[in-house]
């Protein structure tokens, strides 16, 4: 039975052990501006993420002040459907770098996401791939857009980094063993369309959702040596089932059902169908219980490089463990990733925490503890 509505967004775990002393990003910042004057990158003071919009209601948001335009050269796009869609629209900046506080207000204008939720997967996901120091987010792959690389194992890679945000068994997506996680695939929405005939009679819905998730595990075991499915992205990928029924169903109907048009214009075209309202209320992962009832699941992944070897892992996060658990998870790969910062760096990192955190406190309801491994203002 599943204890509470768990997240959309994910990450995957960095473990680094390490005693190197690393340079403070300020540091690395000055050295470039040294040689580069023109830099136009400088250390961000992040501010508060922003609150809940005056109206909450559906509205119609593919309107002339947020027209579809195609990509450019430079542009990036990455695995989530959703960002891809508000970049290509002007919600947040069309070249799809942005930061985290305009993309809660991107995802809460554009797709009307509730703002608690909003800023956990938003914050969950800078921390994992962003650069905290310039305060920018890649929706896609790394980019020189997001200023200089901060001192690894950290790596502002974006969503598209394998493990994060993007995870194995995706609907739309490859896993990444195969070599691109991030692109439109055709053959896996000639499956989306199929499963919506089959179980949905031509329209995607929770039914379908759950059908669909299931398969695409079984696939991923059958075909994936490498495939795995445990701790955050096993609470993601459900939320990535859900998503469209909540977010790609145009807000006036009531019936909660995606049509096939509608859903290749999300998936494959990064478009919102022609007067679109978004959804009627702030929504997060409503329907997220139903479809993991319909083939509970336990998380783990296949073993010793080998296809059809999946084996469960009792330690990892799940629908039935106190959210506790995953919150110590992220904690882990944050630490992993930021063994020593300093400067501006180790500030902007504390704030980022204490952001996440308030969100993650309002989604979930275990009192999970906050803990301040920089340090606290």
């Amino acid at each position: 039975m599943i204890s509470r509505p768990f997240v959309l967004l994910a990450s995957l775990l960095f473990f680094v052990s390490s005693s190197f002393a690393f340079p403070s990003y300020a540091d690395v910042l000055k050295r470039q501006e040294t040689e580069d004057a023109s830099s136009p990158f400088r250390p961000v003071d992040p501010p508060l993420p922003p609150g809940p919009p005056e109206f909450t209601g559906a509205k119609l948001v593919n309107d002339p002040a947020h027209l579809w335009m195609p990509l450019r050269d430079g542009d990036v796009r990455g695995p989530c459907p959703g960002m891809n869609t508000l970049a290509s629209h002007g919600y947040i900046s069309r070249d799809g770098v942005a930061s985290p506080s305009d993309m809660v207000t991107a995802v809460q204008e554009g797709l009307n996401m509730e703002n608690k939720f909003a800023i956990f997967v938003t914050y969950l996901n800078h921390l994992m791939n962003g650069n905290l120091v310039t305060d920018l987010l890649s929706i896609g792959g790394k980019t020189s857009k997001t200023g200089p690389d901060p001192p690894a194992p950290a790596h502002a890679g974006g969503l598209s980094v394998h493990g994060t945000f993007e995870g194995d068994a995706g609907m739309t997506r490859e896993d990444a063993f195969f070599g691109d996680n991030h692109s439109f695939n055709e053959t896996l929405f000639e499956k989306f369309i199929g499963f919506s005939n089959r179980f949905g009679d031509g329209f995607y819905n929770l039914t379908v959702a759950g059908e669909l998730r299931f398969q695409r595990l079984q696939d991923s075991i059958a075909t994936n040596p490498q495939f795995s499915f445990k701790n955050v992205r096993f609470i993601t990928a459900y939320g990535e089932s859900v998503f469209p029924v909540n977010f790609f169903v145009d807000g006036r109907k009531t019936d909660k059902k995606l049509d096939m048009d509608s859903a290749r214009l999300f998936f494959s075209d990064m478009k919102f169908p022609a007067d679109f309202f978004r959804a009627p209320m702030p929504m997060s992962n409503e329907g997220l219980s139903e479809i993991f009832q319909m083939h509970p699941f336990l998380p783990g992944g296949n073993v010793d490089g080998q296809v059809n070897n999946f084996v469960v892992d009792p330690t990892s996060a799940d629908f039935d463990t106190p959210s506790c658990v995953l919150y110590e998870d992220i904690l882990n790969t944050v630490k992993g990733l930021y063994p020593n910062p300093t400067g501006v760096l180790k500030r902007n990192l504390i704030k980022n925490l204490r952001f996440f955190y308030d969100g993650f406190s309002a989604v979930f309801s275990d009192d999970c503890a906050e803990q301040f491994p920089y340090g606290q203002e």
